[in-house]
């Protein structure tokens, strides 16, 4: 093996706007050196270590903007209830789960895909799990199924706001549930569940994660233990985000743990299938109510006001539109305070964002106020007959998650999973923004690839022009794929496609289309290391040269 500190990767297909037909691409101490063709990167770079792709496809590594990494871990490691159908099979494989005597905390159960809806009670629960804590969350984590154990250890729950003495809790009783379950798990089980998902998101080629804590979510010793673990070499960046308001602690901790911001899950409303998130108009399917708003339009100014003169990015999760008028209204009175300059600069975020008009769009364009989505809510629950119509019926769910108005108006696009809620998949989710369930809302496979990795990036602060791009300059944070011939499209043949002339200088992409088979990560590397290969040491499609 060459000592030379250069890696010169050949005989693939660089996805890089320098080049867009190039097959190599030079590396040299986690930097980007060079891209272009194999015969000139060989005389360029005699010494370095040369690695031959075999065709694979080298592409910029996702970042996923949106995670919760102990949560998704654990569903990784322990109890998966996307699978179940009914009450029965929930329950049998609570009964399971239990034997193992620590908390049970499991994710994904739904019953509007389940052949019959009844929930199972909590007398049930506590006949399958005896005297173990058990927590198991929806699919959009803002209602869970309990034991009576587990309630033992939240004093006073029954008065919280969601609480119900059977079914399943929300809001203020939620919160206050999953903490305790959090606190109950034992340090291995947070180690183990933290690994998991580092590992898994390596082998989703994702480079970089933005942990999304909270005092709701997790809790600070579980970030804390994330951070040390994402502080060893060879694995996922971790950027974390705290969901509190800027006050004096939440400060504190900020300059303590070096987080990127206090946004995430800074909860301005809930969830559309926990009937949470905070409407205009009542709910379709439950026309008693209007959803839940926790912050007002004061209380998130003073947030982004604080956050801005504190040189941190405040952030919201915010859902429904009548917590997007009220996060609109909030920007408006910050920029009173500190002017429209320092907001844009500050680079602020919203989490979900997915009812808003394009009045709405345009102003949080002016305060360069970034969109963090995840395109696999539409793949899940839009379309004519998806969850979002039976919660809102028709014309007001064809309106959620339009990425084609938000990119129009010029608003900033990160995209993620908001993992465990949807499963660590870039490329499918990607995918789902270009194939919009709502005709007209989708966006090019470009432009939600560049959402997945360069915007990423930008929505953590780094603004560098080169992070997230195959470029001389950039650092080398990229993943190898096992993918079908590239192609240059767009999802709507109303619009007007990119040009595929090399001279264009717009790089393919593989095929996206419904039913063919999603590229295949070989390697993902991050800063010139490796931090997963497919073949674990056996023979590769990605080899080095002797």
């Amino acid at each position: 093996m060459s000592s030379s500190n250069t890696t010169l990767l050949v005989g693939g297909r660089i996805h890089t706007p320098s080049s867009p037909d190039a097959t190599a691409m030079a590396v040299t101490d986690g930097t980007v050196v060079w891209v272009g063709q194999d015969a000139p990167g060989r005389a360029l770079h005699p010494d370095a270590e040369v690695v031959d792709l075999h065709g694979a496809f080298v592409a910029p590594a996702f970042v996923d903007a949106h995670v919760h990494t102990t949560n998704t871990g654990l569903h990784l490691t322990g109890l998966d209830l996307t699978g179940v159908r009914d009450a029965a099979e929930l329950l049998a494989a609570v009964r399971e789960a239990a034997t193992s005597g620590e908390v049970v905390l499991a994710h994904g159960w739904d019953e509007t895909t389940w052949t019959t809806p009844r929930l199972p009670s909590r007398a049930e629960i506590d006949e399958v799990a005896g005297d173990v804590p058990v927590y198991l969350s929806r699919v959009d984590v803002h209602s869970a199924l309990v034991s009576s154990a587990l309630l033992a250890l939240v004093p006073d729950v029954a008065r919280a706001e969601g609480y119900s003495a059977d079914g399943p809790l929300t809001r203020a009783a939620h919160h206050a549930v999953r903490t305790a379950a959090y606190g109950a798990i034992t340090a291995d089980q947070r180690e183990r569940a933290q690994r998991a998902f580092l590992r898994a998101a390596a082998a989703a080629g994702i480079v970089s994660v933005h942990e999304c804590a909270g005092p709701d979510i997790c809790g600070e010793d579980d970030l804390r233990a994330l951070l040390r673990v994402a502080a060893e070499p060879g694995t996922v960046e971790v950027v974390p985000y705290w969901g509190a308001l800027a006050d004096t602690a939440a400060l504190d901790l900020a300059r303590e743990l070096g987080l990127r911001g206090l946004g995430g899950d800074l909860f301005v409303d809930g969830a559309l299938g926990s009937h949470t998130a905070a409407l205009t108009e009542p709910y379709t399917d439950l026309p008693h109510t209007v959803g839940a708003r926790y912050l007002d339009a004061r209380a998130i100014a003073d947030h982004v006001v604080a956050c801005t003169e504190a040189g941190l990015q405040a952030g919201f999760h915010v859902i429904g539109d009548a917590a997007v008028a009220e996060v609109v209204e909030a920007f408006a009175l910050a920029e009173k305070t500190v002017g429209q300059r320092a907001l844009a600069k500050a680079g602020h975020r919203l989490e979900h964002v997915e009812m808003i008009t394009r009045e709405q769009a345009t102003a949080l364009a002016r305060w360069n106020v970034t969109a963090s989505m995840q395109p696999a809510f539409d793949a899940l629950w839009g379309g004519p007959d998806g969850m979002y119509a039976a919660r809102l019926g028709s014309e007001r769910a064809a309106t959620l998650n339009p990425f084609a108005a938000l990119a129009a108006e010029g608003v900033p696009l990160a995209f993620g999973s908001d993992a465990p809620v949807t499963p660590l998949d870039p490329w499918a989710s990607v995918r789902a923004a270009v194939h919009h369930r709502t005709s007209g809302s989708g966006i090019s496979a470009r432009a939600a690839f560049n959402a997945h990795t360069r915007g990423g990036h930008r929505a953590a602060g780094v603004n560098d022009g080169v992070t997230g791009s195959l470029v001389p300059g950039a650092p080398a944070h990229y993943a190898v794929w096992e993918a079908d011939e590239l192609v240059v499209a767009t999802p709507d043949t109303r619009v007007q496609r990119w040009s595929t002339d090399p001279r264009s200088r717009v790089p393919g992409l593989p095929p996206l289309d419904p039913g063919v088979p999603l590229p295949r990560c070989l390697r993902t590397v991050r800063g010139g290391e490796i931090i997963y290969d497919a073949e674990s040491g056996a023979p590769s499609a990605v080899s080095t040269e002797a």
